[in-house]
């Protein structure tokens, strides 16, 4: 049973990665002028998502939104403290600034993301209306913003044309 366990958390990580890199290959082939191509890997990124829901669902991976916003807030929190300190370090050491900045925005995002998922979290417990805030996405840094798109990123400096709105 245990290392069924195991094989449903590395299958789940192996198929978010697949469903990742599919819809960046997509997105790539629509860019090279191959719509076909890029409807091939957005079907198969579909189907590798049925995988993900699947292996999540087995694994109890849902709760009530008060429980997942608690995983968002700690799953958000380990990467702040565990995972882009060290890589960002790493990279600097190799001098790799590409990988460096990428690790950076992603920490400084990161770090967004925990503070709304701990407040949402906090007015839940309580009780409270939670807000009903547009969000904007900087699609540079992963910067997260509600209510409207800010006229420069606060993490990468970049416009407001860098945001996309997410219903």
């Amino acid at each position: 049973m245990y290392k069924t366990e195991g094989n449903l958390q590395t299958a789940f990580s192996e198929e978010c990665q697949v469903y990742c890199r599919y819809i960046q290959f997509a997105a790539k082939a629509d860019t090279d002028g191959l719509p076909e191509v890029a409807k091939l890997f957005r079907a198969a990124a579909e189907a590798e998502m049925v995988h993900v829901r699947n292996h999540f669902a087995v694994m109890g991976g849902v709760g009530s939104s008060k429980d997942n916003l608690l995983a968002a807030v700690a799953s958000e929190d380990r990467i702040i403290r565990q995972f882009y300190p060290g890589f960002i370090d790493k990279a600097s050491e190799e001098r790799n600034e590409r990988a460096q900045r990428s690790f950076d925005y992603a920490l400084k995002a990161e770090k967004v993301h925990h503070d709304k998922f701990e407040k949402t979290f906090e007015a839940a417990k309580a009780g409270q209306k939670i807000g009903d805030d547009s969000y904007f996405v900087c699609r540079v840094c992963g910067n997260l913003v509600a209510g409207r798109a800010p006229m420069k990123c606060d993490i990468c400096d970049n416009t407001a044309n860098s945001f996309k709105p997410v219903e």
